[in-house]
C-alpha cells in the first residue's frame, strides 16, 4: 500500500530512471550473442527481475550490480519459458523471436501483464511465419520452430511495438534481407535497432516506419546505456501540473516527449527543455485540454491515466480519445471515488475539473494496472486528506521508487506496508532465484 498526504506543491530535482520499455527488448537481444552483453542505467524494477528470471531459466548467467546488468548467454539450456513468467509480464513474448533466432525453436505461452484491454499477438505470429517459422498454437501454448529463418517482406497494418521488436530480433540473424513496412517508430524501437547495430547487425531506416534488416551470421557483445524513461518523466510532469510547483527532471531525452510537452503546455504548464533534461513550473489550476492517444509520435497511451488526473483538477471540461487500449479507462472509477467528474462514452472520456473546493478528496483506491496506479498516486498528491492505494505491485513493475522520487520533490508519500514492495534489490533477486529453482525442481 502507498499512503499519500495531499495538497503539497512539488519542488526540486529528480533523476529519471532507465526505461522499462527499452531495457526489456534489449535484454532479449542479449540472447543473440554467444557471450556477454552489458547494460548500464538499468532500472531495478519488477519487470527487469522477471526478465532476468526468464533468461536464467533458459541458461543465461545474469548479474545486476547496482544499475549495471551483465547477461552471459554463452550457454542456452532450454528454449522453454514457464507459464508463470509469461503471465507475469507481457513483454516476455518478445523472447519468441530471440529464441527462434538463437535456438531454432521456442515454447512459450500467451503473455499476461496489465489488464488494459485486448492485446492480440497475431501480428507477432504472422511476422515470424513470414520469416520461415512454423508455429503451432494449442491450449494457450505457442510452439515455434524453424530450420533456418530467411529474410522476407513484412507489412504491419498497425505499428505494433512488440511485433516490430520480435521481427527485428528474428530478422537480424536470418539469411538475406528483411524489409519491414508499417513498423513502430517508438524511441524504444530505435534503441533496440541501435543496440543490434552496435552488436554487428545491419539495420537501416531507424526512426522511420520502413526498416531494412540485412541478416548477419553472428553478433558480438556490447556495452550500452539504457535511455531515461520518458513515461516516468511524463508521470512526474503530470504530478507537478496537478499539485503546482516546479521541478527539474534529469536524464531523459525531451525530443522523445514532444507530444507530451505540447499537451501539458496547453493546459498552463511552463516547460523548458534541454539536451537531456526538462524543467516544469506550474501555478494555479490547469486549464482544460485534450489528448488523443496513438502510436509514436502521438500522445502515448501509457500517460493517458496520469493526464486524466491532471484534467480532474483543471478549470473546465477536458477530453480524451483513447485509440490504443479499450480498458485504459478502468482507473476512472477509482478517480471518481476521490470526487473526480468523469463521463465515458466509448473511446472518449470527458473530465470536468472539480476545482479547489471541494476538489479531489483522499480515499482508499486500488491500482488495476501500472500506469493507472501512477495516476492514482498523482491524484493523491493533489487531493485533500489521505489517500491509500492498494495494488501497488502493478506500480512497482515500472517505477523503481516512485515514493522516494516524489518525496524528494516534497511530497508527503510513503510505502505504507501491507503489500511488501517487490523491487527491494537483493530481496527480489532472492525471490526470483527461488522461483527459478522451484521450476527446475518440477
Amino acid at each position: 500500500m502507498i499512503v499519500v498526504q495531499g495538497t503539497r506543491p512539488l519542488s526540486g530535482t529528480v533523476k529519471i530512471q532507465g526505461s522499462k520499455n527499452a531495457v526489456l527488448p534489449m535484454m532479449a537481444a542479449a540472447l543473440l550473442h554467444e557471450g556477454t552483453t552489458v547494460f548500464t542505467n538499468v532500472p531495478r524494477i519488477q519487470d527487469v527481475f522477471c526478465m532476468m528470471g526468464i533468461l536464467r531459466f533458459i541458461g543465461c548467467v545474469c548479474r545486476l550490480d547496482g544499475h549495471v546488468l551483465s547477461v552471459d548467454a554463452s550457454r542456452i539450456l532450454r528454449a522453454e519459458i514457464p507459464e508463470e513468467y509469461m503471465k507475469a509480464m507481457r513483454s516476455s513474448i518478445m523472447m519468441l523471436g530471440a529464441l527462434l533466432a538463437r535456438q531454432g525453436e521456442a515454447l512459450t505461452r500467451y503473455p499476461g501483464g496489465c489488464l488494459i484491454g485486448s492485446r492480440p499477438i497475431d501480428l507477432h505470429i504472422k511476422a515470424l511465419k513470414t520469416l520461415g517459422a512454423e508455429i503451432t498454437e494449442e491450449a494457450g501454448n505457442i510452439y515455434a520452430r524453424t530450420e533456418r529463418l530467411r529474410g522476407a517482406e513484412i507489412h504491419f497494418p498497425y505499428p505494433s511495438v512488440g511485433a516490430t521488436e520480435n521481427a527485428l530480433l528474428a530478422a537480424v540473424l536470418a539469411d538475406g534481407t528483411t524489409r519491414i513496412t508499417g513498423a513502430a517508430k517508438e524511441p524504444e524501437i530505435q534503441e533496440l535497432c541501435l543496440l543490434l547495430n552496435q552488436m554487428g547487425g545491419r539495420i537501416f531506416g531507424i526512426g522511420t516506419d520502413r526498416l531494412t534488416v540485412e541478416g548477419v551470421k553472428r553478433l558480438s557483445g556490447a556495452v550500452r546505456k539504457v535511455p531515461g524513461d520518458r513515461i516516468v518523466a511524463g508521470t512526474y510532469l503530470a504530478a507537478v501540473l496537478a499539485c503546482g510547483g516546479d521541478a527539474r527532471l534529469e536524464g531523459v531525452n525531451p525530443d522523445h516527449m514532444e507530444a507530451v510537452v505540447s499537451a501539458f503546455e496547453s493546459c498552463g504548464g511552463r516547460i523548458e527543455t534541454g539536451i537531456d533534461d526538462l524543467e516544469i513550473s506550474a501555478s494555479g489550476r490547469p486549464e482544460a485540454f485534450e489528448i488523443i492517444t496513438g502510436p509514436y509520435p502521438d500522445f502515448p497511451t501509457d500517460l493517458q491515466s496520469p493526464a486524466m488526473t491532471v484534467m480532474a483538477t483543471a478549470r473546465g471540461e477536458s477530453r480524451i480519445v483513447e485509440n490504443v487500449f479499450e480498458n485504459r479507462y478502468r482507473t476512472a472509477a477509482e478517480l471518481e471515488k476521490m470526487g473526480a467528474n468523469i463521463r465515458i462514452c466509448g473511446k472518449e472520456a470527458f473530465i470536468r475539473g472539480v476545482g479547489p473546493t471541494p476538489g479531489l478528496l483522499g480515499a482508499h483506491v486500488t491500482a488495476w494496472d501500472l500506469r493507472g496506479g501512477a495516476a492514482l498516486v498523482t491524484a493523491g498528491l493533489a487531493a485533500r486528506g489521505t489517500t491509500a492505494i492498494d495494488g501497488c505491485c502493478h506500480i512497482h513493475r515500472g517505477y523503481e521508487d516512485i515514493c522516494l522520487d516524489l518525496a524528494g520533490l516534497g511530497a508527503g508519500i510513503q510505502d505504507g506496508g501491507g503489500e511488501k514492495r517487490m523491487v527491494s534489490g537483493a530481496g527480489l533477486q532472492d525471490q526470483q532465484e527461488g522461483f527459478r529453482k522451484r521450476v527446475d525442481d518440477r
